[in-house]
């Protein structure tokens, strides 16, 4: 009996300190935060081109967020340098074709606020703007090759230096997405030289107020490869905006927009281009087929 109890004892220190040990091991490798903030892709002016339809290459320009229609200190991409790349929307394809070290920018202040041209040297470095916006730097994209897409429609990818996985000083090389981590790095769609219109739209509703739209609400987009980006919702007449939070170009395959309690919004019921999902909360799952050609897909949240 004293035998039995003694392994008793012994077995149950053990499991205690298997235990210890395997919840020291979570602890110890446990994933970093993702990535935060947003990018978007824009004039030379920082006007965002919603339906972004560009009539070049050399018109698309990249701005480290926060973008627009988001609230009066919202944030941006958190303070560092980062690298850009342009792809095809699935992501399968570099298009960019300078070296790395040519496609790094500072975020100051939650905004894009210079190119950084040395260490190692950049010796073409990109053309830029001003935001009229929220005052970020803007920067030319090109150059890029033309996309294998037959929508005309490309994608935008931005991440910190520090996570960056392939050299500076070469265009690319063969680690994860290019040298870019999915958890690290955000990502914004954008067309050029279509007509066709694919997108997402989110709108909020007042329920309290008529159902009227609401500005400034903000959704999270995680595209088809496991990237996200923040978008708000808006409006700009000139622009064709009208109260939405905008995903433009999305490729083919689920998308997920997370639609989340805020302020401004407690969320009641959430519709899928009329079709009731839910309440409260929740992500909402959107199929982009290959036969979508011009097509909008609508959410509709109603907030109390």
């Amino acid at each position: 009996m004293y035998f039995l109890l003694r392994r008793r004892q012994t077995c149950a220190k053990a499991t205690l300190y298997a235990g210890a040990l395997a919840i020291l091991a979570l602890i110890l490798v446990s994933p970093a935060k993702a990535q935060t903030g947003a990018i978007f892709t824009s004039l030379p002016d920082g006007t965002e081109v919603n339906f972004n339809i560009y009539a070049s290459k050399l018109d698309v320009y990249l701005e480290g967020g926060p973008g627009p229609g988001a609230p009066q200190g919202a944030a941006g991409l958190p303070d560092g340098v980062y690298v850009f790349m342009v792809t095809e929307p699935a992501g399968k394809n570099l298009l960019s074709t300078d070296i790395a070290a040519c496609r790094r920018f500072t975020v100051s202040g939650g905004i894009s606020s210079a190119l950084v041209t040395t260490n190692p040297a950049c010796p073409v470095p990109h053309l830029t703007g001003l935001s009229v916006d929220h005052g970020a730097l803007t920067i030319q994209l090109m150059p890029y090759l033309d996309t294998t897409n037959n929508g005309g429609e490309y994608k935008a990818w931005a991440t910190p230096v520090d996570k960056y996985l392939c050299p500076l000083t070469v265009v690319s090389c063969n680690s994860s997405r290019f040298g870019f981590q999915d958890d690290f790095t955000k990502t914004d769609n954008f067309k050029v030289k279509v007509s066709a219109i694919r997108e997402i739209d989110t709108r909020f509703h007042d329920t309290n107020n008529k159902g009227a739209l609401i500005d400034g609400l903000g959704i999270t987009w995680h595209d088809t490869l496991g990237n996200s980006n923040n978008k708000w919702s808006y409006f700009n007449l000139s622009l064709d905006v009208n109260h939405e939070a905008h995903v433009e170009a999305p490729e083919n395959g689920t998308h997920q927009i997370v639609i989340s309690n805020q302020a401004g919004c407690t969320v009641d019921e959430v519709y899928l281009n009329g079709q009731l999902l839910g309440t409260g909360p929740q992500t909402v799952f959107v199929k982009v087929l290959s036969s979508y050609k011009n097509i909008t897909l609508v959410i509709d949240v109603n907030c109390n």
